[in-house]
């Protein structure tokens, strides 16, 4: 299948509505209202990751493959930098401190979904396990061959999104459970060396905001403020 040159940072408008998200180790369900917004299609490439930054990362090598091997604190400044690339508002204030980080919810500029922009996103309407047969939409240990893919290699959901299950788990701004895990940040989706189990749309992963590895990316999102000022 494959992605063309110029589409890997393609926009895709979400409507509004509601998500149900549910947490396997606490027994815990909540509904949470998403206003509109906008997602990648595809999680960010390395390709994109080097314009925006000057760096490589990843431990695999492939201008269409997912950025991988960064840290949530480095996809936060991927947010920041491509803003001011674009000529918009930041969405993230840094403070000297190491965890100091505020979204400003007004910004225009691009960001990390939220975990309830994410499954929403992911599930696309559907209300099963999945927004597909599992072989048919996301690379995982059963069929990745051990090793990352090109982005858009599987079939989309239904709203345009590619690999929001497998291939590499993505990034979310939310913490996890403060409580108990401190800054520990959400991840999302399932990647290529998941069993099929991990590779839910409800499915929860939690990690340190500096931990890299091989099959943690990322993807990025605009507030629908965006939308109202033509951009």
């Amino acid at each position: 299948m494959g992605v063309g040159v110029g589409v890997v940072n393609e926009m895709v408008a979400v409507p509004a509505g509601a998500v149900t998200l549910s947490d396997r180790r606490t027994q815990r369900s909540w509904t949470t209202e998403v206003a509109p917004f906008r997602m990648s299609a595809f999680s960010v490439t390395q390709e994109w990751y080097a314009q925006v930054t000057g760096e490589r990362p990843s431990a695999a090598h492939g201008e269409r493959l997912p950025v991988e091997g960064v840290s949530w604190w480095d996809a936060v400044a991927f947010c920041n930098a491509l803003s001011v690339e674009e000529g918009l508002t930041p969405a993230y204030r840094t403070g000297v401190e190491a965890e100091a980080v505020e979204w400003d919810a007004s910004a225009d500029g691009y960001r990390l979904p939220t975990e309830a922009e994410w499954e929403y996103a992911c599930r696309a309407g559907s209300a099963g396990p999945r927004y597909g047969e599992l072989d048919e939409v996301a690379w995982y240990r059963g069929n990745s061959d051990e090793r990352v893919h090109t982005v858009g290699g599987k079939q989309a959901n239904a709203w345009g999104l590619y690999d929001m299950l497998g291939n590499v788990w993505d990034w979310c701004w939310d913490l996890y459970d403060a409580e108990v895990y401190g800054t520990y940040r959400v991840l999302r989706g399932g990647g290529w060396s998941d069993e099929h189990w991990s590779c839910r749309a409800s499915v929860r992963r939690r990690s340190h905001p500096t931990f890299r590895i091989d099959d943690v990316g990322f993807r990025v999102a605009r507030s629908a403020v965006s939308v109202s000022r033509g951009r």
